[in-house]
C-alpha cells in the first residue's frame, strides 16, 4: 500500500515504516559522530522505549556505550491492511541496528502498568542479563488500568482551582485562537496522579528489587517538564503538574531504597519538544512553535536525541556532578529556560495570531518535526513506493 500521513486532532492515525526506519537512522547518526561515552550502563531497562525521549533513552547507551538494552512499550504490529503504529517500526528499526552492530536489544510488547508485563521483563532480565545497571522511566499514556484494583484511570489536561483562557494554535491548520479550560474536579486531579505520577515507577522498581535483578549501585531516571509562566497554569499548576509533583516524591522515596547498595533515582526535567504527548496538550504547542523559532535563532535548539545525549554525556556520566537544582531535579530544560530565551518568547506571545503565524513562529517546523514522529518527511524516503505496513520485530536478542 501507498501511505500517507491521515492526520486526526493531535494524533497521526497513519505511519511510514521506511520513514520510521529513516527517523531511527537519523538519532543512531547523531550519536555516533558526537562519539563515545564512558562509563555508561551496559544493561538499560527503558520503559516507555518506543517513541521521544524514550525511544532516544535505548538509542544513546547503545550506540554511544555500546549498552544492551530491554526496552517495554505497548505498540500496534502493522497488519496487511492496516498501519501499524510509529513506535512499533521505531522499535523494530532499533533493534536491527542494535543486533546489525553486535549489540543486545530485545523489546517486550505490553501493557507496562500491569503486573503480568513486570514479571516478564524480570524474567527476561534473569534469562538475558542477570541484571540491569539502569531503568529509565519514559512511560506516557492516557489512562492506566490499576494493577491491584482493577480501576481504569484517565488522565485529563485541566488547570486546578479555576478555569484557565489563553491563547492555543490549530497545528495542522495554522489558526491561532483562545481556548477556555474548566478547572479540574479533585477526582480527575487524582485520576491523572494515578496514571502520571510516580506510583507506577515505584511498583517498577520495587518489583526488579525483590526479584534481585537490579545491579548493585543501579540508577533509575523518570522524565518531567516545569515550563514557563506562559504555560503554568496548564502545566505545571495543572493536572499534569501535580502528577510530577508525586513522580518527585517517588523519586525522594526510590532513592531511599537504592542508596544501602549506592543506588539513586532522579527526575530529569527536560525541555519542551513536539511529541506525541506533547501536542496533546492546549496552549503548549504555540509556546513551542514560538520556542522553536527562538532558540533555532539562537543556535540551542536540541530534540529528543541531542537532550539525552547531554544528559547522559554531561550530567549522569561516571564522576560528573549532574547540577541538581534547589529540589534535587537535573535540569535539562536549563537552555530553554534562559532569561534571553524566556524573554523573546514572551515578547511574542501577545503579538501572535492567525495572520502572523508563520513569520513570528515556528509552525512550519513544528508540522515537519510532528509527521517525523510518524515517519513522514524524511529524506531519501519514496513515499510515492509502495510499502508493506507488516514489519516484524527482530527475534533473536543478539
Amino acid at each position: 500500500m501507498i501511505i500517507k500521513p491521515k492526520v486526526r486532532g493531535f494524533i497521526c492515525v497513519t505511519a511510514h515504516p521506511q520513514g520510521c526506519a529513516a527517523h531511527v537512522q537519523q538519532q543512531i547518526d547523531y550519536v555516533r559522530s558526537k562519539g563515545a561515552v564512558k562509563g555508561l550502563p551496559g544493561r538499560v531497562l527503558v520503559i516507555g522505549a518506543s517513541t521521544g525521549y524514550g525511544l532516544a533513552s535505548r538509542i544513546v547507551p547503545a550506540f554511544a556505550g555500546g549498552s544492551a538494552t530491554l526496552g517495554v512499550f505497548f505498540e500496534r504490529a502493522g497488519e496487511a491492511d492496516r498501519c501499524g503504529s510509529a513506535g512499533w517500526y521505531n522499535s523494530a528499526a532499533f533493534e536491527r541496528a542494535a543486533h546489525g552492530a553486535g549489540l543486545y536489544a530485545r523489546s517486550i510488547n505490553g501493557d507496562a502498568y500491569s503486573d503480568a508485563v513486570k514479571q516478564e521483563v524480570i524474567a527476561a532480565i534473569k534469562a538475558d542479563l542477570g541484571q540491569v545497571d539502569a531503568v529509565v522511566y519514559s512511560l506516557a499514556s492516557p489512562r492506566r488500568a490499576h494493577p491491584k484494583t482493577g480501576a481504569v484511570h484517565k488522565s485529563t489536561l485541566k488547570p486546578i482551582g479555576a478555569a484557565f483562557t489563553a491563547k492555543t494554535v490549530d497545528t495542522d491548520r495554522g489558526l491561532v485562537s483562545e481556548v477556555t479550560l474548566e478547572a479540574a474536579s479533585e477526582q480527575e486531579v487524582a485520576d491523572t496522579v494515578a496514571v502520571m505520577g510516580g506510583e507506577d515507577w515505584e511498583m517498577w522498581m520495587d518489583a526488579l528489587s525483590a526479584a534481585g535483578v537490579l545491579a548493585p549501585g543501579a540508577q533509575t531516571v523518570a522524565y518531567s517538564y516545569i515550563g514557563p509562566d506562559l504555560t503554568w497554569a496548564i502545566y505545571r499548576q495543572g493536572t499534569i503538574g501535580r502528577a510530577k509533583e508525586d513522580l518527585e516524591s517517588a523519586a525522594q522515596r526510590l532513592t531511599a531504597k537504592l542508596a544501602p547498595t549506592g543506588g539513586r533515582a532522579l527526575v530529569s526535567v527536560n525541555k519542551a519538544l513536539v511529541t506525541q504527548a506533547s501536542s496533546a496538550i492546549p496552549v503548549v504547542p504555540l509556546y513551542i512553535s514560538l520556542l522553536y523559532k527562538v532558540m533555532k535563532g539562537l543556535g540551542t535548539h536540541e530534540g529528543c536525541i541531542e537532550q539525552i545525549y547531554r544528559l547522559l554525556a554531561e550530567r549522569l556520566a561516571p564522576g560528573v556532578d549532574p547540577q541538581l537544582d534547589g529540589a534535587g531535579r537535573v535540569r535539562l530544560d536549563d537552555w530553554e529556560m534562559r532569561e534571553e530565551v524566556q524573554g523573546a518568547v514572551a515578547k511574542l506571545w501577545p503579538e501572535v495570531a492567525t495572520e502572523n503565524l508563520g513569520a513570528l513562529s515556528d509552525i512550519k517546523g513544528y508540522q515537519e518535526e510532528f509527521l517525523r514522529l510518524f515517519g513522514f518527511g524524511l529524506a531519501g524516503v519514496d513515499y510515492e513506493a509502495e510499502s508493506d505496513p507488516v514489519v516484524s520485530m527482530p527475534s533473536a536478542a543478539h
